[in-house]
């Protein structure tokens, strides 16, 4: 493609030419201090540049972050103080793949970043739009790689972060880093550690992982004469991706029958569903790990712990996950070094040991066992979990930029990560019925009023529209992630019931219970 740029009076050019270069000063302008929205197509309009633009452009919002003269106009929200008042070519121009509440948090995170300088979302959602933390681009096919090729090249992006996981089962990462655009997610190979779960199972075999006992079949009998001789409880998952709805813990053997049949002979997960895993019940706590990994280095983030089930104690079925707190008081540091050790790091050498060297982000789904106190993995994602991201990425002080860069490049070794004190909590709101059916196009209000309870509140938009009135709607079965930041786990929690409380949405519901855990651990310790 041609070099282009856009020159808008005599201060910014748009350069086509150079991944991560972007907003370079031009003219007798240094500086500006501004945050501007407007329409892609408007621009083009006005300078009569057109080569390299996509046709939907008007129907982009985009978001200009210059460089300010003073920290008290920093109106960016940027960590790290003043920015540079002179060029920005040394920040890198993002683009996250997703739209759901974990990419709002990444962009969140990534917006702050100080080596930042625009962050792009694909598709996004009218929240993460209307937030002002990215740009979005709704028109973006995110499965067709050539297309997120060309508007990387066209648009000076020189870091993309693929959240889902579809999309790096499909291949994308694979395609976007043969293009030379660094990108930060697992080739397909790699991802097959969530694309598949036998193909987990096998590799901890192989490398001696600590995992379930378990079982693969893909003939209904066979796996009901296993199911027989195992006893219930036990769990019946569905092989490949099913959007966090294929895993059956079966109390009765009737229950695992059923599910297996759901599976193997009424296809209820398509292909995804075409051979299942059973594998023992293990009894226990369930907690979130995450490591960053460069394809040889591994290092951890700060733990963190969802809440499955859709109801108040731990009940009624699984779901993408109710909310999330951070820190995970079940994860001492003690239990986080024989993480490392007995799981994550055998992970990162076998898998380059297979030829498959995974660069992202390791997340383990982890049972901590009540009669031995030692962790086993349950699962591997390949992507940030939802919604622990969101606490995570609030809690987050380092420059995410430069650190998903340096996984990219190989460098985590070097890379130290620096936290915030204190706990972060998050409550989802979801549509009422899920999650089974539930109602599209009703109303939330008061989200503004909200956030402005304290600064330590954010509300990350999952499933959320906007209607011809201006109304946020609901358009999704998880549509809310209010998230609060505290000194301790109690102050975290009164400040994001205080926010969830003050949303107006009678079609929607949220778990009471979020962070019990963690609660009941410190009254516990306090006793003691």
């Amino acid at each position: 493609m041609a070099s282009a740029a856009c020159n808008i009076g005599s201060s910014l050019r748009f350069p086509a030419s150079e991944p991560g270069r972007h907003l370079v000063c031009g003219g007798s302008i240094s500086s500006l201090c501004f945050r501007s929205y407007r329409a892609w197509g408007s621009i083009f309009a006005s300078t009569g540049c057109a080569q390299g633009s996509p046709t939907s452009l008007p129907r982009w919002n985009f978001v200009v972050r210059a460089s300010v003269d003073d920290e008290s106009d920093d109106i960016s929200g940027t960590r790290g103080g003043n920015r540079s008042s002179s060029c920005f070519e040394d920040r890198v121009v993002v683009l996250v793949i997703g739209g759901g509440g974990r990419e709002h948090a990444l962009c969140y995170a990534l917006q702050r970043s100080p080596s930042c300088d625009v962050v792009f979302c694909a598709p996004g959602n009218a929240g993460i739009s209307q937030s002002g933390n990215a740009t979005c681009i709704p028109d973006l096919n995110i499965l067709d790689s050539k297309a997120v090729i060309s508007f990387c090249q066209t648009w000076g992006v020189g870091l993309v972060v693929v959240g889902p996981e579809i999309p790096l089962v499909a291949g994308l990462a694979d395609d976007l880093v043969k293009a030379g655009i660094p990108t930060f997610g697992p080739s397909a190979k790699a991802a097959a550690l969530e694309g598949s779960k036998d193909f987990m199972k096998k590799l901890c075999d192989k490398y001696g992982i600590p995992t379930a006992k378990y079982q693969t079949f893909i003939n209904p009998s066979f796996a009901k004469q296993y199911v027989k001789e195992q006893g219930a409880p036990i769990v019946v998952k569905a092989d490949g991706l099913a959007a966090g709805k294929g895993v059956i813990v079966a109390m009765s053997l009737e229950e695992a029958y059923e599910a297996i049949d759901s599976m193997l002979v009424d296809g209820a997960f398509g292909s995804a569903g075409s051979q299942v895993i059973i594998e023992e019940f293990l009894e226990g706590e369930e907690a979130s790990f995450f490591a960053l990994v460069d394809g040889e280095t591994a290092i951890p983030l700060e733990s963190a712990q969802d809440h499955k089930r859709v109801g108040d104690g731990d009940t009624g079925p699984n779901t993408g996950g109710m909310g999330a707190y951070s820190p995970a008081p079940i994860l001492t540091k003690e239990l986080e070094s024989v993480v490392m050790d007995s799981i994550i790091l055998p992970t990162v050498k076998g898998m380059e040991a297979e030829g498959n060297k995974f660069i992202g982000v390791l997340y383990a789904g982890l049972m901590i066992e009540k009669k031995t106190g030692m962790p086993k993995l349950i699962e591997y994602n390949v992507r940030f979990g939802d919604p622990e991201c969101q606490v995570l990425m609030m809690r987050l002080e380092s420059d995410l930029a430069q650190v998903l860069l340096a996984a990219c490049g190989g460098e985590l070794g070097s890379v130290s990560l620096k936290w915030s004190p204190g706990s972060a909590m998050v409550v989802v709101m979801a549509s009422k019925g899920y999650p089974g059916s539930y109602k599209k196009g009703t109303k939330i209000r008061n989200l503004e009023e909200a956030e402005m309870l304290s600064p330590a509140v954010k509300i990350f938009h999952a499933g959320t529209d906007v209607d011809p009135d201006g109304n946020f709607i609901a358009v999704g079965g998880r549509v809310l992630g209010v998230t609060a930041r505290g000194k301790d786990i109690e102050e975290a929690r009164e400040r994001v019931y205080d926010a969830v409380e003050a949303v107006d949405w009678p079609e929607g519901f949220f778990r009471h219970d979020i962070g019990w855990r963690a609660l009941n651990v410190k009254q516990l310790t306090n006793n003691l």
